[in-house]
């Protein structure tokens, strides 16, 4: 009757045995397949942290060549505006300091560049039809011209 008792004895530890295995096998495919949609997810937020960089750097760079200075000028010049005179300050005591100007439309001299070329000149096309890459020059008060200018610091 011993080796009956000792089959029997050996069931319980046998099952145990197999019950962890299966556990631990479920669970290497449980945290395998955690992994697996962790990294789907991060190459798509990669993908997509590229493609919001790519617009980004496309909207800075729109954003750069509307602020440069002769496309600022264009813009204004389009929406009418005109270049203002010498600035007037109000001091904290309400003092005014500077004079008061109304702003006028400036005079719009020819550029050698508007001047037509002698082939649009034979073919009857208006001087108006040749844009100025430069526009007009810029109107600068006598006393802006008059005024120190702080020099850059060297090696700027």
């Amino acid at each position: 009757m011993r080796g009956g008792s000792g089959q029997a004895a050996r069931t319980p530890f046998v099952l145990l045995v197999v019950a962890l295995l299966a556990g631990g096998l479920i669970s290497l495919l449980l945290l395998n397949s955690a992994l697996n949609q962790g990294s789907f997810q991060l190459a798509r937020l990669k993908k997509e942290t590229t493609a919001l960089t790519d617009e980004e750097q496309a909207l800075q760079r729109d954003v750069d060549a509307y602020s440069q200075p002769d496309a600022l000028q264009r813009r204004a010049q389009e929406l009418g505006m005109v270049p203002g005179g010498t600035p007037v300050f109000i001091g904290p005591d309400g003092e005014v300091s500077g004079n008061a100007v109304v702003a006028e439309t400036p005079v719009a001299s020819p550029s050698p560049s508007a001047s037509p070329s002698p082939s649009a000149a034979a073919a009857g096309a208006p001087a108006a039809a040749v844009p100025s890459p430069a526009g007009p020059p810029a109107v600068v008060p006598p006393s802006a011209a008059a005024s120190p200018q702080p020099s850059p610091a060297p090696g700027r």
